[in-house]
């Protein structure tokens, strides 16, 4: 199986963690939005999309990179990292969900963690999660991609 994971990790490298754990199970290449190429996530069997969470929403440069593919098919799944957990009723990547969908993709799952946050509150007690994406975290990480490896519909 070819896989290919588009990856916006920017402040502390949280999302970038998980990714490497996904691309371990997976033998994904790992790319920024700026550095996809777009005829690779055609040919690719499965593609992940995944950043850390800003003011409850995924990072901009994936969004928009998402905004900007070609309509298509295939098989993708969506990851986060954040410093405060999902609200089940709104999760932070039922939005970017949606945009895959509509781009033709078959989203087989998402998968979120907590992860060490310095956001503007957060920063005066020097942040929270300190120790997250934890060995548990990236564990979980690996299992949900092992699960993507089988093919077998949605996942959560």
């Amino acid at each position: 199986m070819k896989a290919v994971i588009v990856c916006a990790s920017v402040s502390h490298g949280n999302t970038r963690r998980v990714a490497d754990s996904m691309a371990q199970v997976l033998g994904a290449k790992i790319v920024s939005p700026e550095h996809a190429d777009l005829a690779e996530l055609a040919d690719a069997d499965l593609v992940g999309f995944g950043s850390g969470v800003f003011y409850s929403r995924l990072h901009p440069r994936l969004t928009d990179f998402v905004k900007g593919l070609p309509t298509g098919r295939g098989r993708a799944f969506v990851f986060a990292t954040s410093g405060l957990p999902e609200l089940p009723l709104s999760p932070f990547t039922r939005p970017l969900v949606q945009l895959l969908e509509g781009k033709g993709f078959e989203v087989d799952g998402c998968f979120s963690c907590r992860a060490f946050d310095t956001w503007t509150p957060f920063r005066l007690v020097g942040g929270i999660n300190k120790q997250r994406p934890n060995a548990g975290d990236l564990a979980a990480a690996r299992a949900f991609a092992k699960r993507l490896q089988g093919g077998r519909g949605p996942l959560s």
